[in-house]
């Protein structure tokens, strides 16, 4: 067996309505003596909380802002963070940790705020610049305490030691680094419950993403643990996506999407993605679409393409999400992963084709783009060397031109 590292979120507390404990938790795990930041009882703990809008909106705080206040934790909450957050969002949150010499961050939102989290809490203690620290392992400690809470079952971003920036029109680079993983993760199912359905299938499809490719993946930290993990992510998604789209305040399949992403999140966190996430970048800068769709436009494309030279390829993953798969011949079953895996995308209510995104959101894009995202694609080497079959430009184009 070759040799492995696995790196995750130090402590994930897990559980309905566990989001109402936050004051009690951060103070045990992000302002006691071990953090080595503030007192145990609170009393010199300042806690930046970075969330968006949307999750203000929807009161989603309130009940962790009670929590937090009642444990006698000073908090600021930086609600600035936009999708695919840009830098200047970023450092304007670094900004203000520096300005009320925060102690501790809380991320409480969907990919972006807890992305954002993440780099607030080591520039903000460091005083490192954004520019010098994107790559891999260039981001040098130590950080703030860290705690993040998804409000979101897909991006898996509470395990992941990656943080996605914006940063040029339709461009984006990220800061990968085990610092970057949180003290503590806090998963509360009932902070889905509000979610709209095409959110929850879109952020579903992410989930079920990451778990896939992660088991595919040709990284050399490929690994049993993150396959091991990316298989029972799988079960979980597959069993509970069609009821959380339908229902959505379904208590078990909300608590099956989360866990299920965040176990994905776990196993790409250590066996990284590979072309789906290449290809799907360029598809959300040039239509301004959730990065779960973008996923799932081009997901069953990269498949077929991965399959052609391979049949096998997904053979060992395909029954873990389709069960009914099991009985098809190993050689065809990747194949047969791709086809169901389009027919789900159709069933739970999300858009099929590249066409279909390129003519909403006030765009107006035709396939005289395809060509622009194929080169595109090809700047996200650190993806595309994962993936099962080697990928040129003129491939990246053949897949764009088969989803559109």
């Amino acid at each position: 067996m070759k040799p492995f590292t696995f790196d995750t979120a130090h402590s994930i507390v897990f559980g309905a309505g566990v989001s109402g404990r936050i004051g009690e938790l951060a103070l045990q795990r992000l302002c006691g003596p071990a953090s080595g930041e503030a007192a145990s009882d609170g009393a010199n703990a300042r806690v930046l909380l970075v969330t968006d809008q949307g999750v203000v909106a929807a009161h989603l705080l309130d009940p962790a802002l009670r929590s937090l206040r009642a444990a006698g934790l000073a908090t600021e909450v930086f609600d600035g963070v936009v999708a695919d957050p840009p830098e200047a969002v970023v450092l304007a949150a670094v900004a203000q940790a520096r300005a009320m010499r925060a102690t501790a961050v809380i991320g409480f939102g969907g990919g972006s705020p807890m992305d954002t989290a993440k780099l607030v809490a080591l520039l903000a203690r460091t005083g490192a610049a954004l520019g010098d620290i994107y790559g891999v392992g260039k981001a040098v400690g130590p950080r703030l305490p860290l705690m993040l809470v998804p409000t979101t079952a897909g991006t898996g971003s509470e395990v992941t030691p990656v943080a996605v920036v914006t940063t040029g029109a339709r461009e984006k680079q990220g800061v990968v680094s085990p610092l970057l993983l949180p003290d503590v993760a806090l998963l509360d199912p009932e902070l889905t419950y509000g979610l709209p359905h095409h959110v929850t299938a879109a952020t579903g499809v992410d989930a079920m993403v990451h778990a896939i490719e992660a088991h595919e993946s040709l990284n050399p930290n490929n690994n049993p643990l993150s396959r091991l993990l990316a298989r029972e992510a799988l079960r979980l998604l597959g069993d509970g996506i069609r009821s959380a789209v339908r229902e959505g305040t379904h208590p078990e399949a909300r608590c099956q999407m989360m866990l299920g992403a965040m176990l994905a999140g776990q196993a790409f966190a250590n066996s990284p993605v590979a072309a789906v996430h290449a290809l799907a970048y360029p598809v959300g800068a040039h239509f301004h679409v959730a990065h779960g769709l973008s996923n799932a436009l081009v997901l069953p494309h990269v498949l077929r393409f991965n399959c052609e030279t391979d049949g096998g390829a997904y053979a060992g993953v395909a029954p873990a999400l389709f069960p009914f798969l099991a009985g098809t011949p190993a050689s065809r079953r990747g194949l047969a992963l791709a086809d169901a895996l389009a027919h789900l995308i159709e069933e739970i209510g999300l858009p099929t084709r590249l066409r279909d995104v390129a003519a909403g959101n006030g765009n107006r894009a035709g396939r005289e783009v395809l060509p622009g995202l194929a080169r595109d694609a090809m700047k996200q080497t650190r993806l595309l060397v994962n993936n099962p079959r080697p990928l040129s430009e003129a491939d990246a184009l053949g897949i764009y031109e088969a989803a559109w």
